[in-house]
């Protein structure tokens, strides 16, 4: 299977901080891939390095092209689409206004409007919620709306920095199930950053582990679950 998102050599800072130090990861055309590591490890970093957020050395290559250096909008048109922790709701408008803000760069109105149906499909509440101010939501409901405006854009590959953060249990169920929903039906490519190493290995086909900035391990997620240090350091087990 063909590798819709490569890094190689991947180096990205702050200021004249080095946070990652020359990794190489691989993503496939339909898969989804988890990125795993305590705090501070660069998995956040990661996640805005592809974005062309932060300053990069090193190559970044998706859908066959090097998108290394590019700005981050030229990257979101060309169908990388990125929820960042936090969720970067806009507050001020409505749930619907907000979906259709994630779509301003699309010009095929009926393809618009057939992705508001689907993603209202996938989250009824926020059908319920169309008019109502977003900051009014709840949490779970603020998080499905950041993935939602996202899918708006209709991209190839869909960036999740920590989607279960600060959810309750059955909110952070109930959105990786609809996660894994999408994925099915759509091949739906998903680069995900998660603390609940759990959630994510279930959910993801492949993970990587991040130290420090540096890759120390990789694999399948079934091999990377049976690691013993994985599973004491990451699964409480």
């Amino acid at each position: 299977m063909a590798a819709l998102l490569q890094a190689r050599n991947l180096r990205a800072f702050y200021a004249q901080a080095e946070v990652l130090h020359g990794i190489d990861f691989a993503l496939n055309e339909g898969g989804i891939t988890t990125i795993l590591g305590a705090n501070g490890a660069g998995k956040t970093t990661t996640l805005r390095a592809v974005c062309g957020m932060v300053r990069t050395q090193g190559e970044i290559s998706f859908d066959a092209r090097r998108i290394d250096g590019k700005r981050t909008e030229e990257i979101a048109r060309g169908g990388i689409a990125h929820v960042p922790d936090g969720r970067g709701t806009f507050l001020q408008l409505t749930t619907e206004e907000n979906l259709k803000l994630g779509a301003h760069s699309r010009r095929d109105r009926a393809g618009v409007a057939r992705d508001l149906a689907l993603v209202y499909d996938y989250f009824p509440r926020l059908k319920e919620r169309m008019k109502q101010q977003a900051g009014t939501l709840s949490g779970g409901e603020q998080q499905m709306l950041a993935i939602s405006r996202a899918l708006m854009l209709r991209p190839k590959l869909l960036l999740l920095d920590e989607p279960s953060f600060g959810l309750a249990p059955l909110v952070v169920q109930e959105i990786f199930r609809i996660l894994g929903t999408i994925n099915r039906q759509h091949g739906m490519s998903m680069l995900l950053v998660e603390q609940n190493a759990t959630l994510a290995l279930n959910l993801a086909d492949h993970a990587y582990l991040l130290e420090a900035g540096r890759v120390v391990m990789s694999g399948t997620s079934e091999e990377i679950q049976k690691d013993p240090a994985v599973r004491r350091s990451y699964l409480g087990y």
